[in-house]
């Protein structure tokens, strides 16, 4: 998977959600390659449910994916305008927050 800047923590858990889901639909897959052999009417039956679930939950994951990569890339967008339109502003932003950021480490000691 691809290094990609987040903007929030509700991407963040978006991005986890999307990597344990397709973790589930590989473990889904296999699943199925596992049960290839069995006969029988009902297990016919739900091996053809599965696998059509199973696509549409690709798809979903596909569109979630591209969801998250584009609202991204908004961020960074916004931000990268933000700065070369306020960049002393910017400077001041940055300046503070590792202020606050050594006094943490800091006090940490």
């Amino acid at each position: 998977m691809s290094t990609r800047l987040v903007g929030t923590p509700r991407d963040v858990s978006k991005e986890k959600l999307i990597q344990d889901f397709r973790v589930v639909l590989t473990d889904t897959e296999e699943l199925l390659r596992a049960t290839a052999g069995l006969a029988g009417e009902k297990v016919t039956a739900v091996r053809g449910r599965i696998q059509e679930n199973l696509e549409i939950a690709k798809d979903r994951l596909n569109s979630a994916e591209e969801a998250v990569v584009a609202k991204t890339k908004e961020a960074a967008k916004a931000t990268d305008e933000y700065v070369h339109e306020n960049p002393w502003t910017s400077v001041g932003i940055g300046a503070a927050v590792g202020v606050i950021v050594g006094m943490l480490i800091s006090r940490g000691r």
